[in-house]
């Protein structure tokens, strides 16, 4: 399987509580919900094709709480989204895994990361995805996992917030396979990872 991430960000990188005030106040955010006002019909229909690609999910602990939190109880006849949630395996990066919140499908992950996720890739599929999952993802990037970068860049700037690039992340180069855009400004990007970046000098 491809490993792929999908993530939500503004313009500054921020990734932090998109989904509503409430969603992650963690170091005094309060500019939760920044996404709610430009989801339109071409970002959701953008995101059902990609959840149409799974085959499993890979998340991070606060990612799986707030979906296990909603999904097993908001499946829709016909919703990609909903589907895939709770009929894929999901498999969750915890430290904590005897208190994982029961859901169809969803198991801890054992030992070390970079083997265990690299034996899930290893599994015949289409896509393992990562929603979300912002230090599970700085994590994979650590160990040169990750396959494809699926980046929608919403036109809000915050100025802080948790960053999904932080500082720390290794250098890496990337391959910008497909672009679109909402017509309420969403920019819809989907990066192949390609190696370490390359560096000059303009002008020669």
């Amino acid at each position: 399987m491809r490993l792929t991430v999908t993530s939500f960000l503004t313009l500054d990188g921020v990734h932090q509580a998109p989904g509503g005030p409430d969603e992650d106040r963690s170091g005094g955010f309060d500019l939760g919900g920044w996404l709610p006002p430009h989801f339109d019909d071409a970002v959701g229909a953008y995101m059902s094709g990609i959840f149409e690609e799974a085959d499993a999910f890979l998340l991070g602990r606060r990612t799986y709480d707030i979906f296990a939190g909603y999904w097993p109880n908001a499946e829709e006849a016909g919703d990609p989204v909903g589907l895939a949630l709770n009929r894929l395996p999901k498999h969750v990066a915890t430290s904590h895994p005897d208190d994982l919140a029961p859901w169809n499908g969803a198991r801890a992950l054992d030992g070390d990361l970079g083997k265990a996720v690299t034996e899930l890739k290893n599994q015949p599929g289409r896509e393992l995805q990562v929603h979300g999952s912002a230090a599970l993802v700085q994590s994979l990037m650590r160990e040169g996992l990750v396959d494809t970068y699926r980046l929608l860049v919403f036109p809000v700037v915050l100025g802080r917030g948790r960053r999904l690039f932080a500082d720390g992340v290794p250098p890496a180069g990337l391959r910008l396979t497909d672009s679109r855009t909402s017509g309420s400004g969403v920019l819809m990007l989907t990066y192949d990872a390609a190696g370490a970046p390359t560096f000059g000098s303009v002008g020669g």
